[in-house]
């Protein structure tokens, strides 16, 4: 009775704040992993490995982009235990800032040009870019509880896209920023400092996030594990010995999500930019052409990530995620005829990819969390959701430019991968059990 009546009177979030709260901390996450992808693109592989051939030069550049990757399993692990131990709150906290404080250093770095620091620049580059991963492997996992564990009943596919919208509005955000400062000054301007302006720029927008976090309290399903004295000492303990089945499915779950979202955000601006006439031909568009249609497809990312919460609400989030998932494979056939079909052509690939990626990646964010217990439900899905990054994601840019290579400039194997993706992420999710009608709050563990 005293549990019961403590949890009626226990302060609880507005739904206005806690929409706001998952999207902007995401957003910020996002924004600040996507400016050193960007930048690894267009400016590293000249500033940070200046002797290095073109090509050699992008793969260390994507090498120290996969750093993070490496990096977002550990910090699924240590945000984890925090978010199931001390709660939700204080852990979104630390991601943020985590996060936050690598992406501003990155932009204080000097670069290998700069005489002596040929060695530690690049060093310094892949620490800050670890702790980037750090913070992002606490923050994606914290977000959506933070969203599902605050959801109306039978809303919690609808809430839990709100975490993933951030992912299109972080892209989109550090594209702008990128297309108008490179825009607005000289190449060797650009190159010289401006560049570092978006990392800079980054500790205005995590003092907004930890502004909205601070207002929060913690969820009810996390204050319930809390009253029955649930609290996990080991939850990464308790996940590999009794949740090993679905943190393994709920990688593969991921793993077609992740490696079409970084072969449409990083091949393709590699294979698009790339000139007409190099030793691998790509296709020739200026840097700002290319960014401008990649933008205009993330748009349809953001829309179809709001449309598949609806649907999974519907039609449950397994039927959802195989349609979705053969529809993407089936995509990857469509890679040579679309990229050879000039701009309508790419546009047609960059619209049609980024609308299948808000459709799969939107259902996540309640997928993941619903497959684990309360107690240990912070440490479950981040697991799940970081290892299949470096599966899906840290190797993807490694593997596409090997296959672009191999196919003499063809993006045919690149296609072909993507598709093999799907099948294994098929298989994965028709292992899965569906998750939508499950008692949320009350599967304490």
């Amino acid at each position: 009775m005293t549990e019961t009546s403590a949890s009626a009177t226990a302060p609880v979030n507005k739904r206005g704040r806690v929409i706001f709260a998952s999207l902007v901390g995401t957003s910020i996450e996002f924004y600040d992993f996507y400016i050193y992808a960007t930048a690894a693109v267009l400016v590293f592989p000249a500033l940070f490995f200046p002797h290095a051939t073109e090509t050699t030069a992008q793969l260390q550049s994507f090498a120290v982009f996969g750093v993070a990757f490496i990096a977002r399993p550990l910090g699924s692990i240590v945000f984890g235990h925090l978010g199931d131990r001390i709660g939700r709150k204080a852990t979104l906290i630390g991601s943020l800032l985590t996060m936050g404080i690598a992406t501003f250093l990155i932009g204080c770095l000097p670069t290998a040009l700069t005489p002596g620091w040929e060695v530690a620049a690049p060093t310094l580059l892949v620490i800050m870019r670890f702790f980037q991963g750090i913070g992002l492997g606490g923050e994606w996992s914290g977000a959506a509880l933070l969203a599902t564990e605050n959801a109306p009943q039978g809303k919690r596919a609808i809430y839990g896209t709100f975490p993933q919208l951030g992912a299109p509005i972080g892209f989109i955000l550090a594209n702008v920023f990128f297309l108008v400062l490179s825009s607005t000054f000289a190449p060797e301007m650009f190159a010289a400092w401006g560049w570092r302006v978006p990392f800079l720029a980054s500790a205005a927008m995590v003092a907004l996030g930890l502004w909205v976090r601070l207002k929060l309290v913690e969820s009810p399903a996390f204050q319930r594990v809390q009253e029955q004295d649930k609290v996990t000492s080991v939850p990464l303990g308790v996940v590999l010995s009794k949740y090993l089945g679905p943190t393994v499915l709920g990688t593969f779950n991921m793993l077609a999500t992740y490696v079409l979202f970084y072969l449409l955000t990083t091949f393709t601006l590699t294979y698009g930019t790339r000139a007409v006439d190099a030793a691998v031909p790509g296709l020739g568009y200026t840097r700002t052409t290319f960014l401008l249609m990649m933008i205009i497809g993330v748009v349809f990312f953001g829309i179809f990530v709001l449309v598949a919460g609806p649907l999974a609400e519907r039609f449950g989030r397994r039927k959802s995620l195989m349609v979705i998932t053969a529809a993407i494979g089936v995509f990857g056939f469509l890679w040579v005829p679309l990229f050879g079909g000039g701009t309508p052509g790419v546009l047609a690939l960059l619209i049609l990819g980024f609308t299948l990626m808000g459709l799969t990646f939107g259902p996540m964010g309640a997928l993941l969390p619903e497959m684990f217990p309360t107690n240990v439900r912070y440490t479950g899905s981040a697991v799940s959701y970081n290892v299949s990054s470096i599966l899906g994601a840290a190797l993807a840019p490694f593997i596409s430019v090997y296959l672009w290579g191999l196919g003499a400039g063809s993006p045919f194997l690149v296609g072909l991968y993507l598709t093999g993706a799907a099948v294994l992420t098929m298989i994965s999710l028709f292992l899965t059990k569906e998750t939508r009608d499950l008692a949320y709050e009350d599967n304490v563990g």
